[in-house]
């Protein structure tokens, strides 16, 4: 062909059945999108991520901020196009912000979608499992852990220990070694407890979770993994999957 010439061809245009959902992580979180490819990797479901601008450190006042961006953060998850499920992945900012402010901000541009946020699937996987006292362990600074805790107090959950890293960066979150988390968790007093609350989406439990719960023979929820399942179960997904906790099998 010496000159460019196009030879027009007839698309055959099918619709994608998967259901989709829309994740949103911060700008500065490593993990989140690492967890949803592993657990979801053989799951008929569509991810689509996009990254809210955040400021480390861990603070009140930046986790606030992120209030205004979650309009257009969802918008251009598949700008105009249906999503099924937004997942929100903060733990402590949705805490700060509060669930329904962070669904609010997101029907502004996906109304009627389905929202879920680490906190509110823990909350549901604590209710699908029968857990009403819990041992928490969390990577933030003493003022972000108290608001954990006033959370889950008004929300009539019984802690019985609370342990933290006190780190206030994503990037160190993410550094800590996965065999460092069973090893602390083998020292959490979980004698009493339904079950092992590990929060924050940048934390690499998930790796290990498993691994924690075939230890201490007590249920382990983290963060990652409850709003996992629940961005699965509500596309309508019911199937089991191994190797990520009592949690993923129910």
């Amino acid at each position: 062909m010496k000159n460019f010439e196009q030879i027009n061809v007839d698309p055959y245009l099918v619709d994608i059945p998967n259901p989709r959902v829309g994740v949103v992580t911060l700008s500065t979180d490593f993990t989140i999108e690492q967890d949803y490819r592993r657990i979801c990797h053989n799951v008929p479901i569509d991810i689509f991520v996009n990254r809210i601008p955040f400021e480390n450190p861990l603070t009140h006042a930046n986790y606030l901020k992120m209030v205004n961006h979650l309009p257009k953060i969802t918008e251009n998850i598949l700008p105009g196009q249906k999503l099924d499920t937004i997942a929100y992945g903060c733990t402590s900012g949705t805490v700060a912000i509060g669930e329904e402010k962070i669904t609010s901000q997101i029907h502004k541009s996906k109304p009627g979608v389905y929202v879920t946020t680490p906190i509110t699937a823990a909350l549901r996987a604590f209710e699908k499992l029968d857990i009403n006292k819990i041992a928490i362990l969390t990577p933030y600074p003493k003022a972000v852990n108290q608001t954990i805790y006033d959370y889950f107090q008004n929300k009539q959950i019984e802690i019985d220990s609370f342990s933290g890293f006190n780190l206030e960066y994503d990037s160190d979150i993410a550094k800590v070694d996965p065999l460092h988390l069973i090893k602390t968790i083998k020292n959490i007093n979980y004698s009493d407890v339904d079950a092992v609350f590990v929060s924050c989406t940048a934390l690499r439990i998930v790796e290990v979770l498993q691994e924690v719960e075939n230890i201490i023979k007590k249920p382990v929820i983290s963060s990652n993994q409850a709003i996992i399942w629940d961005s699965i179960r509500s596309v309508k997904i019911k199937s089991s999957i191994d190797g990520f906790g009592k949690l993923l099998l129910n």
